[in-house]
């Protein structure tokens, strides 16, 4: 009898942490199980070193997405970046997608000013105005070797 007991808790005490993998795992990798709550926007850069697929979207200073995929367009000779929008954040045909950095050597992410002169982005549209990360390499040496103009 004391045999069975034991076991019992022990399965138990595996089903509950199987349970608290499973929950992390959801919570921490930002997996959808049922439904996806975001929408797809693209936009399109010169360059987008340094982003990869899960970088955050900021705007305002919160978080409202992340960078579904990156690809190439190789008619234009663009990256093009797939962001996806929480759904309810309004962004307009005007808004601006930019590539920063957080901090000086701090991973990149993309930060969009949302507009608002012109009419709502649905699903699938385009952001058409974007700016390129800066390079810190082509600034310091631009610096070092007498490229800055006064």
């Amino acid at each position: 009898m004391q045999k069975y007991s034991k076991e019992t808790l022990v399965g138990i005490f595996v089903l509950v942490g199987l349970a608290c993998i499973g929950y992390m795992t959801v919570n921490l990798g930002d997996v959808s199980l049922f439904q996806d709550d975001t929408y797809p926007l693209t936009a399109r850069f010169s360059k987008v070193t340094g982003l990869r697929n899960g970088s955050i979207v900021n705007m305002l200073g919160l978080e409202i997405g992340r960078v579904g995929k990156l690809t190439i367009d190789q008619e234009k000779q663009q990256a093009v970046a797939e962001l996806r929008i929480q759904k309810g954040i309004k962004i307009y045909d005007d808004a601006i997608a930019s590539i920063k950095t957080e901090g000086i050597i701090g991973d990149r992410y993309v930060s969009v000013d949302p507009g608002g002169g012109g009419t709502l982005l649905k699903g699938g549209d385009a952001i058409v105005e974007t700016e390129a990360p800066a390079d810190l390499m082509d600034l310091v040496s631009k610096y070092a070797f007498g490229d800055v103009k006064k």
